[in-house]
């Protein structure tokens, strides 16, 4: 290396990996120009993880699209800002850059993990074939020297069978996998930077810690820059060195994590990390966004906000609920209940080996309860919801509601069951007819169970109901596609109010959702269950989640219950080794100390 080349490789060595300087992007609407990312300016070092956390609509996956100039234009474009990115011995400013030179950039220089891989992967297309794809595109080697580079990379990402995961397609793998596959996409070229939008999203806990770990092992080995997206500060946590918190296009707060953690100035960060349930408190109420903030923006008064988050219940009171509620007959009882799923026939038809989704499970759940129900992808919480509500016919077993067989109920007396027993889904997008208004949605139930006499009276309910939610009267006009997710899922809520059910299985309801959306939906809940006395079984693989919601937990793995008890003492003193890893799996879970 000549003098001149070693000077140029410490000054190199010396400046940011990329350098974004008043970035500003907007986006034209039928409403006008809306300002997605206003204004910002960041740096991402070699070798480190820098997270960007906000709500949806903070600005955060624009700002990552245009660093890899991929913003659709039009509607959007960047009106000013660079973008300098320095992967090698040279500067690039980004923003500048043509499209055929900046296709030599993408997947070369920088790599993206999308945040959704069953829609960023071909489905036509095999695993194998997407990654060698890409690998031919900017290296120049022969098609069995990619697939040898392909391979290696399965097993760099610990993907098993790579071969087989190699000839597979997108649909023959879980979450997890998939993700895996579009991590080895992404880093197939060896990048100098990596941007990870949301790759953990609705990914269960232990998998999203499994992502986590291998994101960090590649980032040592390989001294790549991270800019790793998400609007969960607790995985930011787990990942990042520096954070950058963003607010309506504006980067409101930055520093190092743990800084950011112990001493968050502005209200907006505050209300991001008092949103996620507590795990080792009971409050109340959660604290949402909204609370920290005046409608300019500016911060609250903290003193009330401290009365409302560390309020605990007394152990005494909640022992008192509990004796009182568990003193009455189960409003729920399953016996033995299983859902097994032939895999394979023989010739003649017989099945030679069955899926034991639900496996000999036995449940009480009484009135006024509710019943947490948590493990991974696959455990079979929700063919367990399901099989209640007989979506799903079980193969043996007894489900007992009120003290009657729910499985020798049909006609008349399985309608009105299904009046009685309600379920909010996980995803209310596709749970929501896309074509009909919100106030058709909410209105159909009545109808279908004569709760009405006439129009004015189903105009009249479901306005109610729409007001129980939290939803203004107007969005009974509007259709699915105009409201944001938490929104949608509280017309699911009204929804499933509408037919005045008892009982009420929430499946994964909150999952997607942000942070501060996810408590507003939470509290929502817990309104409804003291105002109606409701009962819930509360699905989800988020163990701080359940916790917070539950009176009593059901850990599930591989079909079977693997303990059951009260909420708080199952996560502070675990029975099983399996529930022990879903609770070290928690976002956040660790003290900061980066």
């Amino acid at each position: 290396m000549s003098n001149f080349e070693l000077i140029l490789f410490f000054k190199m060595e010396d400046v940011p990996l990329i350098s974004v300087e008043g970035l500003t992007v907007e986006f034209s609407t039928e409403d006008g120009l809306i300002r997605a990312v206003d204004n910002i300016s960041f740096g991402c070092e070699r070798g480190i993880v820098t997270g960007i956390v906000g709500e949806s609509g903070s600005g955060k996956s624009v700002t990552a699209l245009s660093v890899m100039k991929l913003i659709p234009s039009p509607p959007g474009r960047i009106i000013s800002g660079k973008i300098l990115f320095h992967p090698h011995h040279e500067t690039l400013d980004l923003a500048g850059l043509d499209e055929n030179r900046m296709q030599h950039v993408r997947g070369r220089d920088i790599g993206m993990i999308f945040q959704e891989p069953m829609t960023s992967l071909n489905p036509v297309m095999s695993c194998g074939r997407q990654i060698t794809e890409a690998i031919r595109t900017h290296r120049n080697i022969s098609q069995r020297e990619a697939r040898n580079l392909c391979l290696d990379l399965f097993r760099e990402v610990r993907l098993p069978r790579p071969p087989d995961i190699y000839r597979s397609f997108p649909h023959q793998l879980s979450g997890g996998q998939k993700q895996r596959v579009m991590i080895a996409m992404a880093i197939s070229c060896q990048p100098a930077l990596l941007i990870a939008d949301e790759p953990t999203t609705a990914l269960d806990v232990t998998v999203q810690k499994d992502i986590l770990n291998l994101l960090l092992d590649l980032r040592q080995k390989h001294g790549m820059g991270i800019l790793f997206i998400t609007h969960d500060l607790g995985v930011i946590a787990d990942i990042a060195q520096e954070v950058l918190v963003m607010y309506q296009g504006k980067i409101v707060e930055s520093g190092k994590i743990g800084e950011v953690f112990r001493h968050p100035r502005h209200p907006y960060t505050k209300g991001l990390l008092a949103c996620r349930p507590p795990l080792h408190s009971r409050p109340d109420r959660l604290l949402t966004v909204k609370d920290f903030l005046t409608s300019g923006g500016d911060i609250k008064n903290i003193d009330v906000f401290k009365e409302k988050k560390f309020p605990v219940k007394p152990d005494d009171r909640r022992k008192r609920q509990h004796e009182e509620l568990y003193a009455s007959k189960p409003l729920l009882s399953l016996h033995d209940l299983c859902v097994h799923y032939p895999l394979k026939k023989n010739l003649w038809g017989g099945v030679l080996h069955y899926l034991k989704a639900v496996d000999h499970v036995s449940l009480d759940v009484y009135p006024g309860e509710t019943m947490g129900l948590v493990g991974e992808s696959g455990c079979g919480k929700t063919t367990l919801g399901r099989a209640i509500l007989r979506l799903t016919d079980p193969s043996a077993g007894k489900i007992l509601y009120k003290g009657k067989d729910i499985l020798a109920l049909n006609g008349q007396a399985m309608r009105l069951l299904r009046k009685d027993i309600q379920i909010i889904f996980q995803d209310p997008y596709s749970s929501l007819n896309p074509r009909i208004t919100i106030g058709s949605a909410i209105g159909e139930p009545l109808l279908v169970h004569r709760l009405v006499k006439n129009n004015a009276g189903k105009k009249k309910r479901i306005l109610e109901l729409l007001d129980q939610a939290g939803l203004p009267a107007s969005f009974a006009g509007r259709y699915p596609h105009e409201l944001s997710g938490g929104q949608r899922q509280r017309v699911c809520i009204a929804r499933a109010l509408a037919v005045q059910p008892e009982f009420i299985i929430c499946d994964e309801s909150v999952s997607a959702l942000d942070v501060s959306v996810q408590a507003q939906i939470l509290n929502l809940l817990n309104d409804l269950k003291k105002e109606y006395r409701l009962t819930y079984i509360f699905i989800s693989h988020d163990l701080s989640v359940v916790k917070y919601m539950s009176d009593r937990m059901a850990v599930m793995q591989q079909g079977k219950i693997m303990e059951t008890g009260d909420a708080d003492e199952i996560y502070a003193k675990p029975q099983t080794v399996y529930t022990q890893k879903l609770i070290s799996a928690i976002p956040g879970s660790a003290n900061t100390t980066k």
